[in-house]
């Protein structure tokens, strides 16, 4: 007799999950993810409560992943504040690419998804232990953005650009913005061919994203070797 599993709010999320995994976020439905699990929609809202409630949900259950990747990646603490904080950055990365779906539902969450303050509270404590002072770690805090979660926002995207340049109406948009913004052009024209790479966004390759955040890192610890009352 093959024994049935529990419908369960981690089972649901774990399901939701893989189908973002597999379809994208905005195939996600409540109809959908009750289908996969082989029951009535209804029964999902005795354990989230609607959409919003399953793609908060999605939201813990990301931050949750990334604090165990952070974890398991390291054993001892690190003596060097910035290779600390540059395998949390990259441990969160290894998240946000196994779930490319995630940065664009972080950045929406209208709720700050459990756990999050947490992390953040270890990202500050890294940079205390280092020796930033509170003033300087601030700054780095609103440097770093979501970096520290893996992923950097997109300004804008090469698609909304003109920048996919695979139709003949495409190639006319990108010839039109050459005349009025032709650095921005000329700047996407080089690096769009590497979007597909290890990328999470046309300007976020793994790449882009080391450079910019040993840049940071750097910088950082510069302030810090010259922190004082005018830092």
């Amino acid at each position: 007799m093959v024994t049935r599993e529990l419908l369960s709010r981690e089972r649901v999320l774990r399901v939701a999950r893989d189908l973002a995994d597999s379809s994208g976020l905005s195939a996600l439905s409540m109809r959908r993810v009750a289908g996969a699990l082989g029951v009535e929609a209804m029964s999902l809202y005795h354990h989230v409560p609607g959409k919003e409630g399953l793609l908060d949900g999605l939201a813990e259950q990301v931050v949750a992943e990334v604090q165990q990747e952070v974890a398991g990646g390291q054993g001892d603490r690190l003596e060097d504040w910035r290779a600390e904080l540059r395998h949390r950055c990259l441990s969160a990365r290894t998240v946000m690419l196994r779930h490319p779906w995630a940065p664009g539902l972080l950045s929406t969450r209208a709720t700050i998804p459990s756990g999050l303050w947490q992390y953040y509270d270890e990202v500050l404590a890294t940079m205390v232990r280092g020796g930033l002072n509170y003033h300087v770690a601030h700054r780095g805090m609103h440097a770093l953005g979501s970096m520290v979660l893996g992923f950097v926002q997109e300004v804008f995207s090469p698609a909304a650009a003109g920048g996919a340049a695979d139709t003949d109406t495409a190639e006319q948009d990108f010839e039109a913005m050459a005349a009025t913004v032709p650095h921005l052009t000329a700047m996407v024209a080089s690096e769009v061919h590497a979007a597909g790479d290890d990328a999470l966004g046309w300007c976020d390759t793994d790449r882009e994203f080391e450079f910019t955040l040993d840049l940071l890192l750097d910088g950082l610890e510069r302030a810090r070797r010259g922190s004082g009352p005018g830092v």
